[in-house]
């Protein structure tokens, strides 16, 4: 990164760091990680004997190392070490500490790192021929904005704050998940299975008029989605009201492209049909509950067992018709549903938070370019 006004205050990096090149000899620490190009440590994915340890880097905590190799990841892959925990990289990577944490926080200096700016700048700087690397030399002319040190906290504590609700959240979704499915098992085993036939009605209602122009597909995360290929002409799209069902009744394998509609109408591929539970039935069986029964591999494998085809594997209506799921009174399948709500909830949240990280690291630093600015 270089300086383009002669005004703002900006650093050599290299006046402010070290390279901490010290070998796990004693061969004691055990942690091996990888730094991945998410800009975390990682479990590696290499083959290692644990036994033959002593070549390796010791990272320790609040040490950094990166991966000297860019141009086949296509960005600067680096991490933090912010435990309490001692790893250990491979010997390609380096591993670096700031001289005076009161000066330089290296927690603002990761963030610096973690921008896509960073990263092109890293690439544009490498060199070699097989693998481009960028090197300690060019790593250390690196210059940076160096604002006030309360000022670099602050900027670390914004990024944490939302890093720990990414966290936080991403903590509750496995239990809640588990949860879930532990309910559902557990219905199997106290209530009456009933067919779904005699529950839900079928729909194939074209659009032919053309008045609904949101079209849709449908993935194999049960999700709907904005289709790769859009069509001009909608009128031979199958309508989907909210309140209902789709499915794919193209099978490839056991992932079947279901899902359940709860925002507007929309329109999907003639290939796709659609179903609803009957108006009578409502009160007794929860559309929201039905679905976690259609979510499961279970039903899957069930289905693709039941298809028929030869190029093409089809999900016949009695296929569906014909699956069985228990019916618990309609307390319980509300408490069901209502966990896997929270764990959605919670997946969203941190989804949401990843992103605006992503979104925050740039902000971040030009808000620290902007009060160096201002410091001088």
């Amino acid at each position: 990164m270089s300086v383009n006004s002669s005004k703002s205050k900006w650093v050599r990096l290299g006046d402010y760091i070290e390279e901490f090149d010290v070998r796990n000899s004693d061969k004691k620490i055990k942690m091996v990680k990888s730094v991945s190009v998410t800009k975390e440590f990682k479990e590696t994915n290499a083959k290692v004997n644990k036994e033959e340890l002593q070549g390796y880097k010791l990272v320790p905590p609040f040490h950094l190392s990166y991966v000297q190799t860019t141009k086949n990841e296509k960005c600067f892959a680096n991490a933090l070490n912010t435990t309490n925990e001692t790893y250990v990289v491979t010997q390609v990577n380096k591993v670096l500490f700031v001289k005076n944490p009161k000066v330089l926080n290296i927690e603002y200096l990761s963030l610096i790192f973690k921008g896509e700016e960073f990263d092109r700048y890293a690439i544009f700087n490498s060199w070699g021929s097989a693998r481009e690397t960028f090197d300690w030399s060019e790593f250390r002319r690196i210059q940076i904005p160096l604002p006030d040190p309360n000022i670099q906290q602050e900027l670390v504590d914004t990024y944490n704050g939302l890093k720990a609700l990414a966290e936080q959240n991403e903590a509750l979704i496995k239990p809640l998940n588990e949860a879930c499915q532990a309910y559902i098992v557990d219905c199997k085993k106290k209530y009456p299975e009933v067919k779904l036939g005699e529950y839900i009605d079928f729909y194939y209602e074209k659009n032919s008029d053309c008045q609904i122009t949101l079209e849709q597909g449908i993935n194999i995360d049960k999700v709907f989605i904005t289709p790769h290929r859009p069509n001009s002409d909608l009128s031979s799209r199958i309508i989907v009201r909210k309140g209902q069902f789709a499915y794919c009744t193209q099978l490839n394998n056991e992932n079947v492209a279901i899902a359940y509609r709860k925002g507007d109408d929309c329109v999907v591929s003639p290939v796709y049909k659609a179903f609803e539970i009957k108006q009578q039935y409502k009160n007794k069986l929860f559309p929201e509950y039905l679905f976690l029964w259609l979510k499961r591999k279970e039903f899957g494998r069930y289905v693709y067992w039941r298809s028929v085809g030869s190029a093409y594997e089809f999900l016949q209506e009695e296929n569906i018709k014909e699956y069985k799921i228990p019916l618990p009174p309609p307390d319980v399948q509300q408490a069901i549903v209502d966990i896997y709500n929270c764990a959605e909830e919670a997946k969203k949240i941190a989804n949401e938070a990843r992103e605006k990280m992503k979104m925050l690291c740039p902000a971040l630093v030009q808000r620290a370019i902007n009060t160096t600015h201002k410091l001088q």
